[in-house]
C-alpha cells in the first residue's frame, strides 16, 4: 500500500479534521471581507455578517455564485477584477479557463496559491503509488489552464522526473529512450497512443509504463477497462479545475478523495434551490480554504462548479486517508435533459465501451438529440468509430449497448419500449466523425433539438 505524501493532516481523525475545517472558513472568510472587493459588497447585498460564519455548516445558508457571476465582474463587463484579492505586487501568474462557455474566466495565484495546488496533487500521486524514481511523460497543456504547471511542481515535491510534452503526439523513441513509468492524459488521448504504438510495433503492455493518470474529463468505468487492459496496467483518476479542485483517487479506487483541509465541496441540487445530504447527487459547490496567514490571489466561497457529483464516504479508506470520497464528477455541460431524465456524455459511453463491442470499434463516438418532446418522439443518434464499418457485428454492437443504456437510465425504458425515444446507430471509418473537423475540446453529445 502506497504511502502518504502528508501523513498527519490525511489520516487525522474527523473530529480535528472537522475542527481544521472551522478554522479555515473563519480565516477565509475574515481574509474574504478584508481582501475581495467582490465578497465584501456580497455580504452587504446579502445582508451576511461575516463574524457569524463560524463552522463549515454555516456556508449551507449562503448564496451560491456561478462562472457567470465572475465574468459579471472582470472586463469587458467591469472595469476591474472584483475577484481579484491581493495587490498586483503578490500575483505569481494570470490564469484563464478554456472559455468553452463564454469569456474565459480569470484567475489570480499568489504563490501562496500556486503551493497549496501543488500540495493537493502531491498527495493524488503519492497515494496513486508514485515514488521519487518515477518518470512522469505529461500529456495536458502548459498553457492558461493550471494541470500541467501543477502537476510539475508536485512532482519536485516528491522526487520525480516530469518529460513536459504537453500533447500525447510525441514519438515512440520517448518511451523506448527515456522508460517512462507513467503517463498523465485523458482517457481518448490514451488510447490514441496505445493504438499508434501497437502499429509502429511497440506493444503498450511490454512497455515501462507501470501506471495511468486519467484525468481533464469525466469518463465511464467502461472506457477506464478498456484502457486498463490496452496498456496492462492500473489506471488512476483525478480531478482538477483552475478554481482549485485537486481531488485524486488512491489505489483502493474506491472514489476521489477531496482535500478537505485545502477546499470544501457541498452537495447542491439547483433543481431543488438546495443543499443536498451524502449519497445524493449533486453539483459541487466549491470553497476555497486558506490556512492561517496565507494569502490567495483569488478565492471563491460558495461557487457552483457545474460538475455533479456524490458523497461517497467520509469514513476512513482502505489506503488509510480520512478524508472524504466523491463519484467521479460529471459536467453539467455535457448534460441533456430527455423526458424529465438527465443523460450524460458519459451515459453514451458506457454503452459504447461494451467488452465484446471493443473488437470492432476504435471507442470514438458522439451523439446528438434531436426531435421534439411534444407531440413526442425524439431520436438519439449515437455515431461509433470502426475499423471496419462492413465487418462490425452490428447486432451486437446495439444490444449491448442498448442493455446498459436502458440499466443506466432505467427511467427512460418505458420511452425506449413506446418508441417515443429511438436509438438510431451509424458507423464511421476512422477520422469520419463529425468532432474530428471541429476545433477545441470534442463535444461528443449534442443537443440538436429546436429551441
Amino acid at each position: 500500500m502506497p504511502g502518504y505524501h502528508n501523513a498527519a493532516t490525511e489520516t487525522m481523525d474527523r473530529g480535528s479534521l472537522d475542527n481544521l475545517i472551522d478554522e479555515r472558513v473563519r480565516y477565509t472568510v475574515k481574509y474574504a471581507e478584508e481582501h475581495s472587493p467582490f465578497y465584501r459588497h456580497w455580504f452587504r447585498e446579502n445582508g451576511i455578517d461575516p463574524n457569524e460564519i463560524r463552522v463549515h455548516e454555516d456556508l449551507l445558508h449562503l448564496p451560491v455564485i456561478s462562472g457567470r457571476t465572475i465574468r459579471e465582474h472582470q472586463p469587458p463587463v467591469t472595469q476591474d477584477f472584483g475577484f481579484l484579492s491581493a495587490g498586483w505586487g503578490e500575483i505569481f501568474t494570470i490564469q484563464e479557463t478554456s472559455g468553452t462557455s463564454g469569456t474565459p474566466k480569470s484567475f489570480f495565484l499568489t504563490w501562496d496559491d500556486w503551493r497549496r495546488y501543488a500540495e493537493k496533487y502531491a498527495r493524488s500521486f503519492v497515494s496513486q503509488g508514485f515514488l521519487p524514481e518515477d518518470r512522469v511523460v505529461v500529456c495536458a497543456s502548459y498553457g492558461m489552464n493550471v494541470g500541467a504547471n501543477t502537476m510539475t511542481l508536485a512532482a519536485r515535491r516528491i522526487g520525480m522526473t516530469i518529460i513536459p510534452f504537453g500533447k500525447c503526439n510525441f514519438a515512440s523513441r520517448v518511451i523506448t529512450a527515456y522508460r517512462p513509468t507513467s503517463i498523465v492524459g485523458s482517457v481518448f488521448k490514451l488510447i490514441r497512443l496505445a493504438r499508434r504504438l501497437d502499429s509502429e510495433g511497440l506493444d503498450p503492455k511490454e512497455t515501462s509504463i507501470l501506471r495511468l493518470v486519467a484525468g481533464g474529463e469525466s469518463f465511464a468505468d467502461e472506457s477506464r477497462s478498456y484502457l486498463a487492459e490496452l496498456w496492462g496496467c492500473p489506471v488512476y483518476n483525478t480531478y482538477g479545475s483552475t478554481e482549485g479542485t485537486m481531488c485524486g483517487e488512491c489505489t483502493a479506487v474506491s472514489g476521489l478523495h477531496v482535500p478537505e483541509d485545502l477546499v470544501h465541496l457541498d452537495m447542491y441540487d439547483p433543481q431543488m434551490m438546495d443543499f443536498v445530504s451524502d449519497g445524493s447527487a449533486g453539483r459541487a459547490v466549491l470553497t476555497t480554504l486558506l490556512p492561517q496567514g496565507t494569502k490567495a490571489g483569488m478565492l471563491l466561497l460558495n461557487y457552483d462548479t457545474e460538475d455533479t457529483t456524490t458523497v461517497l464516504s467520509r469514513s476512513r479508506c482502505a489506503c488509510g486517508r480520512t478524508h472524504m470520497r466523491i463519484k467521479n464528477p460529471q459536467r453539467e455541460a455535457e448534460t441533456v435533459w430527455i423526458f424529465g431524465t438527465p443523460v450524460n456524455r458519459v451515459d453514451i459511453e458506457a454503452g459504447v465501451f461494451q467488452h465484446e463491442s471493443m473488437e470492432f470499434l476504435t471507442g470514438e463516438y458522439e451523439a446528438f438529440v434531436t426531435g421534439e418532446e411534444e407531440p413526442g418522439r425524439l431520436t438519439i443518434q449515437i455515431a461509433m468509430e470502426c475499423t471496419d464499418p462492413e465487418k462490425v457485428d452490428r447486432r451486437l454492437v446495439e444490444d449491448r449497448f442498448m442493455e446498459c443504456f436502458t440499466r443506466r437510465l432505467r427511467a427512460l425504458g418505458p420511452h425506449i419500449n413506446g418508441q417515443t425515444l429511438l436509438l438510431e446507430f451509424s458507423y464511421v471509418r476512422p477520422g469520419g466523425l463529425e468532432l474530428h473537423a471541429a476545433r477545441g475540446r470534442p463535444r461528443r453529445l449534442t443537443d440538436r433539438r429546436a429551441t
